[in-house]
């Protein structure tokens, strides 16, 4: 028998052959990865290259949208300081105190009138209720028919003068007689020295009831009268002048009666402020005596 030819076939591979349209898969989808990945890393490196502008740019903005800048509130253009508040005050100085022709003039045991016979030029008779036909400055005349009017009207009181205007020569006979009255003592605490006098000025006038009652008394003062007087003769210009309280001041004794023009602005302030003595208001001395 003829011996069988061996021929050699190439063993089997253990992998599955693998088609072309396999291979060609492969190929795209490793190229893709490729692309894919070329691309991450481009965008990669773009971002690295400006991350401070970025993020800075996006921090900037995120914070402009949560928490705006806020704007300064306009303020008011500064105004001008108010002008401050002026207080009038009196003026002490208005007018004279020693001038026998002021209505302010304090005459007193300290201080005589000068000259001592001194005479107003403008005197005038006081239509009024009277003792004895009395005469005042013009001024004075003028505000005491007014207060009368006002007693008579507002009070239904009326009231009469019991001497005004002295002279310098009258003033020595009423002196003299209370000297010889009464002794020097005494006159010296109720009737002034020629040309110490208020009645010499023109300004003072012994004011009572028309009916005479209590004239020239201390009573007076209890009087509806006097009390209307003392309540009321500052609003007319006119002061009680020598109080009960301040003899050691003025002079003189208690005096009811007794009221001396000194015009409304003065008279005002010294109602106003209390106070009840010419010398008291104008920082003088007390005139108890005689110099």
């Amino acid at each position: 028998m003829r011996a069988a030819k061996l021929e050699t076939v190439p063993a089997a591979s253990s992998r599955a052959p693998i088609s072309r349209a396999v291979r060609r898969r492969r190929t795209l989808v490793i190229a893709g990865a490729v692309a894919a990945l070329a691309v991450v890393s481009l965008v990669a490196g773009v971002v690295s290259a400006q991350p401070s502008a970025s993020v800075g740019q996006a921090t900037t903005t995120q914070t402009a949208t949560l928490a705006p800048e806020p704007t300064a509130t306009p303020r008011p253009s500064p105004s001008a300081s108010p002008e401050p508040v002026v207080v009038p005050t009196f003026d002490m100085a208005a007018r004279s105190i020693d001038d026998p022709a002021s209505i302010w003039v304090v005459s007193n045991k300290q201080r005589p009138l000068n000259p001592v016979d001194y005479e107003p030029a403008d005197l005038v008779e006081v239509p009024v209720a009277h003792t004895w036909s009395p005469l005042l400055r013009q001024e004075a005349s003028d505000a005491v028919v007014a207060m009368f009017d006002a007693a008579a009207t507002e009070a239904g009181l009326n009231l009469a003068s019991n001497s005004a205007y002295r002279s310098y020569s009258t003033q020595v006979e009423v002196y003299d007689q209370d000297v010889a009255a009464n002794g020097q003592a005494f006159a010296d605490t109720s009737t002034a020295r020629p040309g110490h006098s208020e009645h010499q000025t023109g300004l003072a006038i012994d004011i009572g009831a028309e009916s005479g009652s209590c004239s020239l008394g201390a009573c007076f003062g209890e009087t509806a009268e006097g009390q209307w007087l003392v309540a009321n003769a500052w609003r007319f210009g006119y002061l009680l002048r020598y109080p009960a309280d301040k003899t050691e001041i003025t002079g003189f004794s208690y005096e009811p009666w007794h009221f001396r023009y000194i015009g409304v602005d003065l008279a005002t302030e010294m109602h106003n402020t209390g106070v009840t003595t010419l010398e008291e208001f104008f920082g003088l001395p007390a005139a108890p005596d005689y110099s």
